[in-house]
C-alpha cells in the first residue's frame, strides 16, 4: 500500500516532525548509533528507520490516531508500535477534572534546553511531593534551581509572598520577585512550545508510552535549538 507521506522528501519533514531536516538527519544518526535500526527476529518493519521516525512524531505532534495517520505512511494499523488507549492506570483526576499525569520538567533558562525530564505520576499528586518522587531533584542535585509558588520547603526558589497582616513587600523583595518572573517566562515559553506536540494535551498511550513521548519531544526541542 503506498504511502503519501515519507521522509525521502524532506518537504514533509518539517511540518509533521517540526524539525529541519539537518536535525532529523542528526536524530536518525542518534538512534542509529543507540540501535534503534538492528535488525531482530520476528516481522520485520514495513517501513525504514527514517519513515518510523517521522510516523512516530507525527503522531506525538498531531495526536491523530494511528487509524488516521497509517493510511498516510501506508502501513496497516496492525504494524504500527503506538497503542491508542487513554491509560488511568497511571492517572488521576487533577484539579482540572480530568485524568492526567503530573510531569516534573528542568529547563535551563539561559539556553532554555531541557535538561531534567521526570518520571510521570498520577495527575493529583501534590507537586512537591511530584518534585522529588518523579528523580528530578535527584538529578538537579544541588544545582539553584527556581520554580512558581507551589514549591514551597523544597529548597526551590520561589516567589515571595506577603505575610499574614503585610500590605506590601519590601522593595527588595519585590525585585526579587520581578527577576524571578523573568526567568520564569522563559521557561514558561519552552513548556508552550512543548505543547504544541499535541499528544501531550491528549496521550492515548499507556504504561510507560507518556513518558517515552516526553523525552522524544525533549530531545527533538533540544536538536531544533542546538541545531
Amino acid at each position: 500500500m503506498p504511502g503519501v507521506i515519507t521522509a525521502s522528501k524532506p518537504s514533509w519533514i518539517a511540518p509533521f516532525a517540526g524539525l529541519s531536516p539537518r536535525c532529523f538527519g542528526k536524530l536518525l544518526t542518534t538512534l542509529r548509533r543507540d540501535g534503534a535500526d538492528a535488525v531482530h527476529r520476528g516481522r520485520p518493519w514495513s517501513l525504514p528507520l527514517e519513515d518510523r521516525v517521522l510516523l512516530v512524531t507525527a503522531y506525538w505532534r498531531t495526536n491523530l490516531t494511528l487509524r488516521q495517520l497509517a493510511p498516510m505512511f501506508g502501513v496497516s494499523k496492525s504494524t504500527g508500535t503506538l497503542v491508542p488507549t487513554r491509560d488511568h492506570t497511571i492517572a488521576e483526576r487533577s484539579k482540572n477534572y480530568r485524568y492526567s499525569t503530573n510531569h516534573q520538567v528542568v529547563i535551563d533558562a539561559v539556553t532554555r534546553l531541557i535538561v531534567v525530564v521526570g518520571r510521570p505520576l498520577a495527575g493529583n499528586r501534590n507537586d512537591c511531593k511530584a518534585w522529588e518522587e518523579s528523580g528530578a531533584k535527584a538529578a538537579v542535585g544541588k544545582t539553584l534551581t527556581i520554580a512558581d509558588g507551589g514549591y514551597p520547603v523544597t529548597g526551590l526558589v520561589i516567589p515571595h509572598r506577603r505575610e499574614r497582616g503585610q500590605t506590601e513587600l519590601p522593595a527588595w523583595k519585590e525585585d526579587h520577585n520581578r527577576s524571578h518572573k523573568q526567568v520564569r517566562a522563559r521557561v514558561e515559553h519552552v513548556f508552550a512550545r512543548m505543547k504544541t506536540w499535541k499528544i501531550l494535551r491528549d496521550c492515548r498511550l499507556k504504561g510507560d508510552g507518556v513518558h517515552h513521548a516526553m523525552l522524544g519531544i525533549a530531545r527533538m526541542h533540544n536538536l531544533v535549538l542546538t541545531g
